[in-house]
């Protein structure tokens, strides 16, 4: 059996980064991913919204360098959970338990200068484009 799941799509918050009683690291966020085609009644969502944890090593990547609105692929699995919430409902929770997630876009470059993804080795990137006979795909940006 397979439980495997790559998603492609943007937070739709800031990731939060917790520890856990046991030190380990521990990031929340979430996505919305685009669905194929708009739906015929304008009312529906045109994104299905999936909740994602990571642990450790991938949870401090992405504290430190995605913010809400960049896009990311997220790969991991599917998981359901039970609990009784602080009312005494009985609520069920899917999410993504994410083992891989990676930047698909650079940060926008009106981000807040002190945020932790805009606070990395920006470069500045040339507004016009070189041409083909000075274009080297395997130079430093």
């Amino acid at each position: 059996m397979v439980n495997r799941v790559i998603l492609i799509g943007r937070l739709t918050r800031d990731p939060e980064l917790r520890t856990t009683n046991t030190g380990r690291s521990v990031v929340s966020f979430s996505i919305a991913v685009q669905k194929r085609s708009k739906p015929q009644d304008p009312s529906q969502p045109d994104a299905d919204f999936f909740r994602v944890t990571a642990w450790e090593k991938t949870a401090e990547y992405v504290s430190n360098y995605l913010t809400k609105g960049r896009l990311v692929a997220v790969e991991g699995r599917i998981e359901n959970r039970k609990f009784v919430d602080s009312t005494g409902a009985n609520r069920e929770v899917t999410e993504i338990i994410a083992d891989n997630v990676q930047g698909l876009d650079r940060p926008r470059d009106d981000a807040p200068s002190d945020s932790p993804a805009a606070s990395g080795s920006a470069k500045h990137t040339p507004s016009v484009a070189p041409s083909a006979d000075e274009y080297d795909p395997f130079a430093d940006e």
